[in-house]
């Protein structure tokens, strides 16, 4: 049998949290009470009209030149034709063949050099509202008893982002989704939680034999709510497609849902094709024509973007390529990184060692903007335990002081006695130790070195972890010796 190769492309609903709606005033908001947050507009009262969010074309702008897109001078807004309960129009109004922006190319880092994936089109629509099956299997239609709808969702600004079929693996299209996220959490654009439903994501899946450009037929694979189910998802279909073309049947195109609990696979639906939607161009609402000056204030308002911003700090600061990029991916992170950096006597290394390793223990997924913990007491606390004033154990207590009381390092140092234990203190906690494990020492000098740890422990203990252990190590070594 051939090798076979999988070619992935990837469907992306973001949704913008703009002020309003995509074609009315009501308040676009997440988590509200269910159906309080409609009109007569996003309900499609007989005689509303539609008005677009001026907002949500600037920001799908900015977004399209981020993805490395042509901007459309004259984009279009189309009807798409579907009956389902969630779309009270009996049509969503989105962008067919002529969108706001396409054409575009985003470079996706790897292991094995950059890689660029095609951007097919992003376009602005309206997403639908919420349906809710109650009853069934995981809260889908098949089996339910009944179901409910919230509007609250209906006509929130929705970009569609479409890429070429250019992923390769299932890890390479969770990775490509990843760093997607972040650079649009960096705009500010969207939440981009996927949980609420702010970023979905769907995959086309298809096999060919290695080496071949003829592509297999896809399937696609919808509602994947986080990339690890999105990899195993996608996983399980090559797996399946790989399975019927060995027994000689044939891939058909459809839709399927996976299940992340099993890890089985269900058809939903066949796969529609655009002429199903019966698209038309729609005639309550004029055309889209970004001007030069729109398009200079979103060249303008673009920040540095996670992928160029890991790779400054890779080669600027000579940061490990993967603390580069949590530092990149996690932008709020990142930028009180770059602020605690300031101080000229901080190693960049270490700060980011201590960044992504103890501050993140302590704050979880929290913008550490929001704790009590100020970049230059960050930077000084780090600059304190690099120049042994105080120990590296003592350093984490101090750093959870500061995260939950803020304060000043020194302060808290003073006021809980933290300082490094040194001196004739040290020396006397030292001599002790060693008498009262005997039994260690006697070890120690046949030859078990690895029971210094115990007489090590003893001195750290009492010390309450203000000792440096270097020290203390050498401190006993040097009285055995003796």
């Amino acid at each position: 049998m051939p090798e076979w190769e999988p070619v992935i492309g990837l469907e992306i609903h973001v949704q913008l949290k703009t002020r309003t709606k995509m074609f009315c005033r009501c308040e676009n908001v997440w988590g509200e009470e269910e159906n309080t947050r409609t009109c007569p507009t996003c309900l499609a009262h007989p005689g509303t009209l539609p008005v677009a969010n001026k907002t949500a074309i600037e920001w799908a702008i900015k977004l399209g030149l981020a993805l490395g897109c042509e901007i459309a001078p004259r984009a279009l807004f189309h009807r798409k034709h579907y009956f389902y309960p969630d779309l009270p129009k009996g049509y969503q109004i989105s962008q067919y063949d002529v969108p706001l922006a396409s054409g575009g190319r985003f470079v996706l880092p790897t292991a094995e050099g950059d890689r660029e994936i095609g951007i097919v089109r992003a376009h602005l629509e309206e997403d639908a509202a919420k349906t809710i099956h109650v009853g069934g299997a995981a809260g889908r239609i098949a089996g339910a008893e009944y179901s409910l709808v919230d509007f609250n969702r209906g006509g929130t600004p929705l970009v569609e982002i479409v890429t070429e079929p250019d992923l390769r693996s299932p890890a390479e299209a969770a990775e490509f989704g990843r760093l997607l996220q972040a650079t649009l959490r960096r705009m500010g654009v969207s939440d981009v939680n996927m949980e609420e439903g702010s970023l979905r994501v769907d995959a086309n899946v298809s096999i060919r034999p290695a080496g071949e450009a003829t592509l297999g037929t896809k399937t696609e694979l919808k509602n994947m709510n986080s990339f690890r189910f999105l990899e195993r998802g996608i996983a399980a279909e090559i797996a399946r497609q790989e399975e019927v073309l060995r027994d000689g049947g044939e891939v058909e195109q459809e839709t399927l849902h996976f299940d992340p609990q099993s890890g089985s696979l269900s058809a939903l639906r066949s796969k529609e094709e655009a002429h199903d939607y019966r698209y038309f161009p729609e005639p309550d609402l004029v055309p889209i024509a970004p001007t030069e000056a729109m398009l200079e204030r979103a060249r303008a308002a673009l920040p540095e973007l996670p992928a160029a911003r890991a790779e400054r700090l890779e080669r600027d600061l000579e940061l490990p390529a993967d603390t580069a990029k949590l530092l990149a991916f996690r932008s709020e992170l990142g930028d009180f990184y770059e602020a605690a950096l300031t101080g000229d006597g901080t190693d960049p290394r270490t700060l980011a060692n201590w960044t992504t390793n103890e501050l993140t223990a302590r704050i979880g997924d929290a913008d550490p903007a929001g704790t009590g913990l100020e970049p230059a007491a960050f930077a000084r606390l780090v600059e304190m335990v690099a120049a042994k004033e105080v120990s590296a154990s003592a350093g984490k207590e101090i750093l959870g002081v500061l995260v939950s009381e803020g304060g000043d390092p020194a302060a808290v140092v003073e006021s809980r006695g933290l300082g490094r234990a040194g001196g004739d203190e040290l020396e006397a906690i030292v001599e002790r130790a060693i008498e009262e494990n005997a039994a260690a020492v006697e070890k120690i000098r046949e030859g078990k070195v690895q029971a210094i740890g115990a007489i090590v422990g003893a001195v750290m203990r009492e010390t309450k972890g203000r000792a440096d252990g270097g020290e203390v190590q050498r401190m006993i070594r040097e009285r055995l010796e003796s």
